[in-house]
């Protein structure tokens, strides 16, 4: 009998691998056309050259460049608020206080917006208000406006996660509150952060009805970040919805989206070990 039941599979178990095979067939499947469609057009010249006739022809060059600095802005904006904001709801403010919950609140309400919503703030506020125009700077602000709540709630719990005698074992030794969070802290938090970075990484460098809004449709090279950008999503929807015959480099755009996103995201994480590694060492 015991044997019986040790082989038998239960309901909830038998639901939980079938979602999860269905998640991972799906993706392999979404996966496997983009390759079979897009390896093909994958060239250095299709990298480094611009697009012609509309993107049917030429290469993604400036709309790379673009994506990146969109990126760039949207990282340099949003990590520092996030990890400031997290240090202040985890650190100095306490679960009950009223103002840690409506903080607290307001991020699980913006998480939530949809992306056009942000779009047409990043419009009216960056665009217009400040006079940025439609530029990769608007377009970045916009994004980092949008993975800021991501990015305080991981790294609030990754800060949450830390051992109390961490903070017990600091204020014995006499460390300032300052050293505990830079040498113990911050260190023991880093798994949370990158979870964090990923997830943020992954929704803004996919992003595109926000960027329609602020970064532009404009494909020439970028002179400044005041220039009008065309982001990689934004290049690979005007090709499959508005350009006919433009299917092939959609395809090979999607394709490079999706490498940059496994760059991005294996560096990010790189760089955390490797900051965690000379932390500990030190």
């Amino acid at each position: 009998m015991g044997e019986k039941s040790k082989n038998q599979i239960s309901l909830p178990t038998f639901i939980v691998w079938a979602i999860a095979l269905s998640v991972t067939a799906v993706f392999c499947w979404i996966l496997g056309d983009i390759l079979w469609h897009g390896v093909g057009q994958l060239s250095w010249e299709f990298l480094t050259t611009e697009p012609r006739n509309a993107g049917r022809e030429g290469g993604i060059a400036p709309i790379l460049i673009s994506t990146c600095l969109i990126l760039a802005v949207c990282l340099a904006v949003s990590l520092p608020l996030s990890v400031g904001t997290a240090v202040l709801l985890a650190e100095f403010t306490t679960t009950e206080s009223r103002f840690g919950r409506l903080v607290r609140r307001s991020l699980d309400v913006l998480a939530g917006v949809p992306s056009i919503v942000f779009g047409l703030f990043g419009n009216a506020f960056f665009s217009i208000k400040l006079g940025l125009g439609f530029s990769i700077l608007s377009g970045g602000l916009t994004l980092a406006c949008m993975v800021l709540p991501i990015l305080i709630r991981s790294a609030e719990e990754g800060f949450r996660a830390v051992p109390t005698e961490y903070r017990l074992g600091a204020a014995a030794l006499g460390l300032s509150r300052t050293t505990t969070l830079w040498k113990l802290l911050l260190p023991a938090a880093t798994p949370g952060l990158v979870v964090g970075l990923v997830l943020g990484i992954g929704r803004a460098i996919a992003e595109t009805a926000a960027l329609i809004f602020t970064s532009g449709y404009v494909d020439r090279m970028p002179e400044s970040l005041l220039d009008s950008g065309r982001s990689l999503s934004i290049h690979i929807f005007d090709l499959s919805m508005n350009v006919a015959g433009g299917d092939a480099n959609a395809y090979a755009s999607a394709l490079v989206l999706l490498i940059l996103l496994l760059l991005v995201n294996g560096m990010a994480t790189w760089i955390a070990q490797f900051w965690l590694a000379r932390r500990i060492k030190s």
